[in-house]
């Protein structure tokens, strides 16, 4: 797949910009770039419920910060890209701390990467990795140094390229 564009079209979501509603809650996630729907100006803001609405996924995991397996709870990073309307090879995931890391886009489809809120039940905050931690699961054929690299925490906003 590399050097292909993907498009991803809206499974059970707007189809159209001004249908993407806008967010009531504190904003988790912004996505931007290459995108088709959004709800302020040029991007798509998430807050909490918003990416609920998205379907729920939960998966045990073990990572290097973890001694245990850990279950980890959130949105599959396919479906947001669904929602979106998302096109693009690559995606640029950026932290609250500015840190950036490009996550291959058919990583999402095709190791179930998932935007974890929620570890071992609660609820990610910035000071527990939070808002949002992307959660490459254990087993993938990544080499392990790949996997803890693209697993970014505290991510604040998703740049499709």
């Amino acid at each position: 797949m590399a050097g292909a564009v993907l498009w991803l079209a809206p499974v059970g979501s707007p189809a159209r910009a001004d249908q993407l509603e806008p967010p009531t809650g504190e904003v988790l996630l912004i996505v931007g770039g290459e995108i088709e729907n959004t709800n302020i100006r040029d991007e798509a803001h998430f807050d909490r419920e918003m990416l609920r609405a998205l379907g729920m996924t939960e998966i045990v995991s073990r990572t290097p910060w973890h001694e245990k397996d850990t279950v980890f709870e959130g949105v599959l990073a396919l479906r947001v890209m669904e929602a979106v309307g998302a096109r693009g090879t690559s995606v640029r995931a950026i932290a609250a701390n500015d840190y950036k890391v490009s996550l291959p886009f058919e990583d999402f489809a095709g190791y179930g990467v998932l935007l974890a809120m929620y570890v071992d039940g609660e609820a990610l905050r910035l000071r527990t990795k939070g808002p949002i931690w992307v959660i490459y699961p254990e087993g993938t054929d990544l080499p392990s140094h790949a996997r803890e690299e693209r697993m970014i925490w505290q991510l604040v906003k998703l740049h499709v390229e």
